[in-house]
């Protein structure tokens, strides 16, 4: 039964985010760019890695890693606000320097996540294999990386874009099956007095705490909006990044709930990036092949969304000698220097500081603006205060998830 449950509740909640109203919608599509970024591989790893951090409480760490996440987001819109028209309007040297840097930790945190994605991809990929191997993970995503690294350097990535718009809507689609099994099965279990699986051993006290800051990119991708302005006018991007954001914090609340019984044992263990589908395989048969669809349509719609993100923002400040091919090439090569350098919860920990070093610069930008400026109220002073010394505890005590 619950089989056919996870396949009904696909298909109705396809129906609702592939339908062509959705497809058609301009403020939709501006919507589906940041909640691409934010519900994609935070999905697929979430669970086990919260389990692993807050045990039973999993769904408190992910409720406050997406309200810190909603905090960087609010000094952003701030700036899409007032400090875009400032930049254009002869600014500040300060101001300059702090976009300057800003645009290129942002590109360096693309980097990072594209070898984040990709390993990723390729782990989920040898999963579907009956394989766990962390080396051949890493074979996999450098074929993968400079595959779309010579595609990037000959023809360009853009012309995938549009793959997106649908993989986000099988991907809601696809979850909301998968919670809509899981919530069948806790509703059974509490009928027929089940007893819950024991609970999971998980870490504690300051280390804890540690590794939960490491996570932010659980929950990154907001911050494209920002970056859209080529498409949509200010008022759209900064309505569709706080649709974006309020639409993951329920879709990832909802799905750590169902998914909290489910988490048992010592996580993450060997191959814990995968272990969402070793988790929830016994529940039905069609959980495993969802997944694994799930994750090889968010990974690679991620990392070229991140691939094109990075390549622009190197060609806007290049000139004439670094242009978006030798931008999608030095993109290639850092992720490939990434991904030999460091195992997947090591890449989650990089990606996760190389990003809030990001949101850090964006809320300094912030704190001058409104106070330097003058443009912002107190309690967007008290959002921008927060925001770097958020940035800086995340830069300074996060800690990979698994041998920290």
């Amino acid at each position: 039964m619950i089989n056919v449950v996870i396949i009904a509740a696909a298909l109705a909640w396809g129906f609702v985010t592939l339908g062509p109203e959705r497809l058609h919608s301009k403020s939709w599509r501006a919507t589906v760019t940041p909640l691409a970024s934010i519900i994609g591989s935070g999905f697929l790893v979430a669970g086990p890695i919260l389990g692993h951090v807050a045990g039973d409480f999993a769904v408190l760490a992910m409720a406050g890693l997406c309200a810190l996440a909603y905090l960087f987001g609010a000094a952003i819109r701030f700036n899409i606000r007032h400090v875009e028209p400032a930049l254009a309007d002869h600014p500040t040297g300060t101001l300059s320097g702090l976009n300057l840097a800003s645009h290129f930790s942002l590109a360096f945190a693309y980097f990072i996540s594209v070898a984040y994605y990709l390993n990723l991809f390729a782990a989920f990929v040898l999963k579907g294999a009956g394989v766990v191997d962390p080396l051949w993970t890493e074979i996999i995503a450098t074929i993968v990386i400079v595959t779309l690294g010579i595609v990037g350097f000959t023809r360009g990535l853009k012309s995938l874009e549009n793959v997106e718009l649908i993989a986000v809507g099988i991907k809601l689609a696809l979850i909301g099956g998968v919670v809509a099994g899981l919530a069948y099965w806790a509703a059974r279990a509490a009928i027929t007095g089940a007893a819950f699986v024991e609970p999971v051993e998980h870490v504690a006290g300051f280390h804890a705490f540690r590794v939960l800051l490491g996570l932010v990119i659980l929950v990154q991708g907001f911050e494209t909006s920002r970056y859209l302005d080529e498409a949509y006018d200010q008022t759209m991007r900064i309505r569709s990044m706080r649709r974006a954001q309020w639409i993951a914090t329920g879709v990832y609340v909802v799905y750590i709930i169902a998914v909290t019984p489910h988490l048992t044992g010592s996580l993450p263990a060997a191959g814990g990036e995968t272990q969402i589908i070793d988790m929830l395989r016994p529940l039905a048969v069609v959980i495993a092949p969802a997944i694994l669809l799930t994750a090889v349509a968010s990974q690679i719609s991620a990392a070229v969304a991140d691939m094109n993100g990075a390549s622009g923002l190197l060609a806007d400040y290049g000139g004439e000698k670094l242009n978006m091919r030798w931008g999608y090439a030095i993109t290639a090569a850092a992720a490939l220097g990434v991904t030999w350098a460091a195992n997947i919860f090591e890449i989650i920990t990089w990606a996760s500081k190389a990003f809030v070093l990001f949101y850090g610069l964006q809320s300094v930008t912030t704190l001058y603006t409104a106070i330097r400026l003058k443009k912002g109220s107190l309690s967007i002073i008290i959002v921008g205060t927060v925001g770097v010394i958020a940035a800086l505890a995340v830069i300074f005590l996060g800690v990979p998830a698994e041998g920290g």
